[in-house]
């Protein structure tokens, strides 16, 4: 059956410092089709560039239909999507120590896109590996955080 595989990754050079450089990389196949899309800011972390990778990626699949495979590096991310978000929304977006979910709106807006779609999973792959798509994935972040 065809599939669209989105491969997702993001990183941050001085995660938790001042001016630290964050880059997400999206790499999308179908069929013999593939799409590169990449973007970097200043003052980020790498748990935002993580999901805005997730975010940017599903938002450049045109056909809703067509099942689709999010393969995602980060724990946080896959574990976020798929079980601790229905908490979070049922509780009102606090955790489960009563704090403030971190990066509400882009859990938000992630959340928003996976329901566009009729057929979606989210796929834990081992990152920086002998996995192709994450590895474009990964130079694609890369390559952002050198042109910031």
């Amino acid at each position: 059956m065809d599939k669209i595989i989105i491969y997702c990754d993001g990183g941050c050079r001085g995660n938790g410092k001042n001016n630290n450089i964050g880059g997400w990389g999206v790499y999308l196949t179908y069929q013999d089709k593939t799409k590169e899309l990449y973007g970097g800011t200043r003052g980020t972390t790498n748990n935002i560039m993580e999901l805005t990778a997730c975010i940017e990626g599903l938002r450049a699949v045109k056909w809703k239909d067509v099942p689709i495979e999010v393969m995602v590096d980060s724990a946080y991310v896959l574990n976020g999507i798929t079980s601790w978000i229905y908490n979070w929304m049922k509780k009102g977006w606090v955790t489960s120590k009563k704090e403030p979910v971190e990066n509400k709106e882009l859990w938000q807006q992630l959340y928003a896109e996976k329901q566009k779609f009729k057929d979606i999973k989210f796929v834990k792959v081992k990152g920086h590996s002998d996995n192709f798509g994450n590895n474009k994935a990964d130079a694609l972040a890369n390559r952002a955080m050198d042109e910031q």
